[in-house]
């Protein structure tokens, strides 16, 4: 599923079009990511009205129409694209928006994706969205807090829920808790202060670098990142060379050094990789 980083590249995919008039809207309007919403008359209140700015929070996108609103969210194999504008629509194009230069496109083969609509330029479902962790209302008090909630879960489903980590998901889980030294079975009740506040940085750190790198232009991340190793048959930690774990913790397939995440007892020694 497209994280933090991918989410934002694929909102950017459709940059062209902001500026333009909606020309006409298809829809598959039994396609289950539009789950109940009134599609038709969707497609009416859209045409003619000008895309004119477009966002991201976590996982969620948003497109403004003027004073209207339409959401996003990707599943798992969502993709928003634009290609000429005569395209024909594709079994898996379940919304196509027009304009005279280009059209827009979400496609998506399995339908895990969610498309809905508002006539507000700032709807519910997106200003009642959890703080971004590049926010400066994502604290450290604010992790300590939830992490006395989530008390009985394992760090990697911990990291998971996007109700406090927006946009963070599997692979940047994994990462983060390596840069950590933290095993992912490791359980929120027993985090000390020190390591709450690593965890703290650490998804700002890894967020700001994807962001920066696959947000902006889809390019590799540091070759120094566990990242590259995690998916590998006999895969070896950057750090370490330990050959890599991978089990499924949280209903997630994690994969995690052995040796370097262990011990749940990081230290100033034990530092980061370089950024």
């Amino acid at each position: 599923m497209p994280e933090l980083a991918e989410v934002a590249w694929f909102a950017k995919q459709w940059a062209p079009g902001v500026g333009d008039v909606v020309t006409e809207v298809v829809c598959r309007e039994k396609a289950r990511i539009f789950r109940g919403a009134e599609v038709r008359a969707w497609q009416k209140r859209l045409k003619g009205r000008r895309l004119t700015d477009f966002g991201t929070k976590g996982k969620q996108m948003m497109f403004v129409f003027e004073e209207h609103s339409l959401g996003v969210h990707l599943g798992m194999t969502g993709e928003l694209l634009v290609v000429d504008p005569d395209h024909t629509p594709g079994k898996h194009d379940h919304l196509v928006i027009r304009q005279a230069a280009r059209t827009l496109v979400f496609r998506d083969p399995r339908m895990f994706g969610v498309v809905k609509f508002a006539a507000s330029a700032e709807p519910d479902w997106w200003t009642t969205l959890p703080p971004e962790v590049l926010s400066k209302d994502f604290t450290q008090d604010a992790v300590a807090r939830y992490a006395a909630r989530r008390a009985g879960l394992p760090l990697k489903a911990f990291l998971l829920q996007q109700e406090m980590f927006p946009g963070i998901g599997n692979w940047m889980a994994d990462e983060i808790l390596w840069r950590c030294r933290l095993s992912p079975k490791k359980r929120a009740r027993t985090l000390k202060r020190n390591e709450i506040v690593m965890l703290w940085k650490e998804v700002r750190a890894v967020s700001r670098t994807a962001m920066k790198i696959i947000g902006s232009h889809w390019g590799d991340v540091p070759k120094s990142w566990l990242f590259h190793y995690r998916w590998r048959d006999g895969g070896k930690c950057p750090r370490d060379g330990a050959v890599l774990r991978r089990e499924e913790i949280g209903g997630r397939t994690t994969a995690w050094c052995p040796k370097c995440q262990a011990t749940a007892k990081p230290s100033a020694a034990a530092a980061a990789p370089k950024r």
